[in-house]
């Protein structure tokens, strides 16, 4: 029951902060993925990450150009390769968002002792390579 609660909270969360930066909440997560792989990344990638197709992924890489919040540049080492590298914009204009969430984050840790926050952690991976596994699944299901 609380996972469902949590997992309902998280989605509004998620598309409330997509509104304010005039984004949908797919193209707010693909831009996520991108930031989170930690360089400039393939369209291909962010299809594999987010579970899109090629083309839904080209999409949102153009919806997110024109917002500038991404580049396509070619791959330095295979100048036939483009990828979407991240813009600053991101992280400078929109981090408020996500103060309150980081301050109440850092505030349960705190409460909780090193075995908790363990557990706690061990709990949300399982439960994300779960998501990940059952995502895929789902997927490989419609497909077959």
């Amino acid at each position: 029951m609380c996972g469902r609660a949590l997992s309902a909270a998280t989605v509004m969360f998620h598309t409330a902060v997509a509104d304010r930066m005039g984004l949908s909440v797919t193209d707010h997560k693909c831009l996520d993925l991108a930031r989170r792989a930690e360089g400039p990344v393939t369209a291909g990638r962010i299809a594999e990450l987010s579970g899109l197709s090629t083309g839904a992924v080209t999409g949102v890489i153009d919806r997110l150009e024109r917002a500038k919040f991404v580049r396509r540049v070619r791959d330095p080492h295979d100048r036939r390769k483009v990828l979407v590298e991240v813009l600053p914009k991101d992280s400078d204009e929109y981090s408020w968002m996500f103060q309150g969430l980081r301050d109440a984050c850092e505030r349960a840790v705190r409460e909780h002792g090193a075995e908790e926050i363990e557990l706690i952690i061990s709990y949300l991976t399982r439960m994300t390579e779960t998501l990940h596994r059952e995502t895929k699944r789902l997927q490989e299901h419609k497909n077959g």
